[in-house]
């Protein structure tokens, strides 16, 4: 199931998107909400006439750097043996069609595609052989990264935290199972032009390890998100570009590049 978060009419409310033509998909209203029990009302709106909205609203954003060999050295970085993890705060999060703005410290924006794991309840220390009970789903993101800041601070919280840094959606596929998320082709284009194309099966760390290594350290709340890394290929961002990531399986999150202000 596609699982969208969506605005209509000033409502927010979460719905199954069916169909398969692009023109044609439409939103079955889902009563509840989907980290419980929940029932599809049968009140469907066609998915053009609503505002998409990030997928979910995580109490926290925790990404994995450095998860895929060709883009650390790309960086020239070394591949490191465990993984590696920072956070994006939730005022980072944007949905599809949402602009990324370009933030006025940094002359050095990057794009960086990768498979978005999205938690479905509360956990701490699970197990390997259990991580697939706590994911609800996955999603598409793109790690936007002010790579000048990350290259002259220590700390990558401003160059990866900054305000629409981490556009999310277009929504949360619940269908694919750990075996299959494990090697998806991810792409992305600016402009149409492909920058970043590389498969899941590249991940240093596979999905169980991160979401283990995350686990063991704190609690995992219903709606957080584990970004997994991005494969090679990131590249400059400039103000008025179309940014696109798809994913094998789930769809495609797009973002227009504007300037702050």
């Amino acid at each position: 199931m596609r699982i969208a978060r969506f605005s209509i009419d000033g409502n927010v409310a979460f719905g199954a998107v069916q169909g398969d033509k692009p023109d044609e998909l439409v939103l079955d209203i889902i009563k509840g909400i989907p980290f419980a029990d929940f029932e599809l009302s049968g009140t469907k709106v066609p998915l053009s006439k609503v505002r998409l909205l990030p997928p979910v609203l995580p109490n926290k954003v925790v990404a994995f750097g450095r998860n895929y060999a060709e883009h650390a050295r790309e960086l020239g970085n070394d591949v490191p043996d465990a993984p590696f993890a920072f956070f994006k705060p939730s005022t980072s999060v944007i949905g599809p069609g949402d602009a990324i703005q370009y933030p006025p410290f940094s002359e050095e924006l990057h794009h960086e595609a990768e498979l978005a794991v999205v938690i479905g309840r509360m956990c701490r220390e699970v197990p390997r052989d259990r991580v697939q009970d706590v994911i609800l789903g996955f999603t598409c993101a793109n790690d936007v990264t002010a790579r000048d800041v990350q290259r002259r601070e220590k700390q990558w919280a401003r160059a990866k935290g900054f305000d629409t840094s981490c556009p999310l959606g277009p929504w949360v596929e619940t269908d694919l199972d750990l075996a299959t998320a494990s090697d998806l082709t991810v792409q992305l284009t600016v402009n149409g032009e492909q920058r970043q194309l590389g498969r899941t099966s590249e991940m240093i760390h596979s999905i169980e390890d991160l979401i283990v290594n995350v686990s063991e350290a704190m609690t995992l709340l219903p709606g957080d998100v584990v970004l997994t890394g991005t494969p090679a290929g990131v590249g400059p961002l400039n103000v008025g570009d179309e940014v696109a990531v798809t994913i094998e399986g789930i769809g495609t999150l797009t973002n227009k590049v504007v300037k702050r202000g």
